[in-house]
């Protein structure tokens, strides 16, 4: 048995990371700041099923603030046996309306965890990157050596700085890193501000959909069980290791509105707009490194997958429905 730190544990990711840890019979400290990035009842929904597990220890508070180095919370003084940090503010178009929310969160909350491992003698930690930072126009499947340094928004350049100064720690303090590049998540419980969930939402709801562009924008969605699943294969020893951990299926924005409607056996109001200057065009990843590095593939298809997601929204509708949906 182990003892992690999770940060933005009532996060998508973070809360099925940590419940899948506590499964196989670890303890997990979680924080969150429970912020209204986006709306803080599915947090509050994620977090309860959390404390209902034993093993699970949570903690209020914001990465971000140096003074959560010092505070006497549950963090201070202890021993971890690795730390998982995905906290962060996320979305690339409400970056460019806040940069600075972003850049205190990215970095600055990563730079924090950091001086945890290093103050607290843990020797694995893991960051939580995004295939946001390849930019415009990398090369299809993308592999972890496509350049990273010219970013379309703020959030993929605060990524960046989060990763360099991983770098830097591990070089100085021969922390044990792995950052892993997140692929477009989506299942049950996912995050409101995303495709997916907005769409099984307004379709089931009888909603618009409103879509930027002519939706031929593609994505590789990846379901939130398998990106759990390969960010806990990385707390492994490797060093220190970039890893894209991605869907192994591309589809268009179009596409996965038929494909909502044929799972939800309901037709959708479709409503295009103007394309947004911040959004990729396409994002598919070369996940070779995680198969031989991991031994971790994708194993959830997009069918399989958007369906738990509807009979998730179908079996906490009575409060799903009211969540915001920008």
């Amino acid at each position: 048995m182990s003892h992690y730190l999770v940060t933005g544990a009532a996060g998508f990711i973070g809360a099925r990371t940590s419940t899948m840890l506590i499964e196989q019979g670890h303890t997990v400290v979680g924080i969150d700041n429970m912020n209204d990035a986006y709306d803080p009842r599915i947090k509050e929904y994620r977090l309860r099923k959390l404390q209902g597990m034993s093993g699970f220890e949570f903690v209020r508070d914001d990465i971000s603030d140096r003074g959560i180095l010092t505070r006497q919370s549950a963090i201070v003084n202890r021993k971890f046996d690795g730390v998982i940090n995905l906290a962060a503010r996320a979305g690339v178009r409400f970056s460019v309306e806040n940069p600075w929310v972003f850049l205190e969160s990215n970095v600055t909350g990563t730079l924090n965890m950091l001086e945890v491992c290093r103050q607290l003698g843990c020797r694995k930690f893991i960051l939580a990157s995004t295939s946001s930072i390849y930019g415009e126009n990398p090369e299809y499947p993308t592999p972890e050596t496509a350049s990273s340094s010219e970013p379309m928004q703020p959030y993929a350049a605060s990524k960046k700085g989060a990763e360099a100064l991983a770098h830097s720690y591990h070089h100085l303090f021969d922390i044990d890193v792995t950052i892993v590049r997140y692929f477009t998540v989506y299942g049950p419980a996912g995050r409101p501000d995303l495709a997916i969930f907005r769409f099984v939402k307004w379709i089931m709801e009888g909603e618009p959909i409103r879509i930027n562009g002519d939706g031929k924008q593609s994505r590789g969605f990846t379901y939130v069980d398998d990106i759990a699943r390969g960010t806990i294969a990385a707390l492994k020893p490797l060093g220190y290791e970039i890893i894209n951990l991605g869907g192994h299926e591309v589809i268009s924005i179009n596409g996965l509105v038929e494909l909502v409607e044929e799972l939800t056996a309901k037709k959708a109001n479709v409503q295009y707009g103007p394309p947004n200057l911040a959004d990729m065009f396409m994002n598919q990843a070369n996940v070779t490194k995680a198969r031989e590095m991991l031994g971790w593939d994708p194993q959830v298809n997009l069918r399989e997958g958007i369906g738990n997601l509807i009979e998730w929204y179908k079996a906490e509708r009575n409060w799903a429905k009211d969540i915001l949906t920008p």
